[in-house]
């Protein structure tokens, strides 16, 4: 039986992408289960310890997504693994369509927003905002409308069987998201690399509200050769000026890592490993 992964989309998104990316380099065929939320993602992997998930924490133009911090903080999820993608559009419509007969192009607002510079240069085209970006392209692969194109990802267009009429459309080149993916605890184990592949992990604590607190977190850190490639901070809601810090961290030696997590827990009102994986480094830019 396919693995079943709980995707925040339709088939085709970005997150199904992603999804198809991370499982296919390791041999695992997939059967993606589309979610409208990111709040119904969690709620399905609570509800079916057997699935798994994927969610985008963190892009390079609109920075971390602060919900999914949150959601990933109080599952009872475990991060087995991340999936870095750059984020491009192609241009599609049915076949036998040019740009020249195209009346109108549809797509979810953001992704109109990335490729207003090409787009601006095809008057012809009215744009149409839609809900998804693969919905789009499924929209119009389904009800045959000619005269119409979706901006949306290779991907969703190969899917779809729509004709990719130009790629790479977006106006920054440098749209890169990371997603983490999710395993009930009860299930981590049999998705997450081996011991000695370990090197990366993602933690969330808060700290005493004294000074040099976090500066004395952060030499221990270094003292353990440890390398934080992200720290992000949130307001703790109803502890005024206090605040919840959400760490990843790179090490080469495992061993390491673990001693410096014990020598921080006693400077630490709290402490909690979302997960323990291996970092994406065969991600190409």
């Amino acid at each position: 039986m396919a693995l079943q992964i709980a995707i925040q989309g339709i088939r085709g998104c970005f997150h199904d992408a992603a999804a198809a990316s991370y499982f296919g380099k390791r041999g695992i065929e997939t059967e993606s289960v589309e979610c409208e939320s990111f709040n119904e993602l969690f709620d399905r992997l609570e509800a079916d310890a057997s699935m798994l998930g994927i969610v985008a924490i963190e892009n390079t133009i609109a920075g971390a997504l602060l919900q999914n911090h949150e959601l990933l903080r109080k599952s009872n999820a475990e991060v087995i693994g991340e999936e870095k993608m750059r984020i491009s559009h192609v241009l599609c419509a049915l076949e036998g369509q040019t740009i020249d007969s195209l009346t109108e192009v549809n797509s979810h607002p953001m992704a109109l927003m990335q490729c207003e510079q090409y787009l601006r240069r095809h008057p012809n085209m009215k744009m149409i905002e839609k809900f998804d970006t693969a919905g789009a392209a499924r929209d119009i692969a389904r009800d045959h409308l000619e005269g119409h194109a979706a901006v949306c990802g290779e991907y969703a267009a190969t899917l779809y069987g729509m004709n990719i009429l130009e790629k790479g459309i977006e106006t920054n080149k440098r749209n890169f998201t990371r997603f983490l993916v999710l395993a009930d605890p009860l299930r981590a184990a049999e998705f997450k690399p081996r011991a000695e592949e370990l090197d990366k992990a993602s933690i969330v604590f808060t700290l005493p509200h004294t000074q040099g607190a976090l500066s004395k977190v952060l030499t221990i850190f270094s003292f353990y050769d440890l390398n934080l490639s992200k720290i992000q901070s949130m307001p703790i809601v109803g502890r005024e000026w206090e605040y919840r810090f959400y760490v990843d961290l790179t090490f080469n030696s495992y061993i390491r890592y673990r001693q410096a997590i014990d020598a921080v827990r006693p400077l630490l009102n709290d402490l909690k490993i979302l997960g323990e994986y291996a970092e994406n480094k065969d991600f190409k830019h």
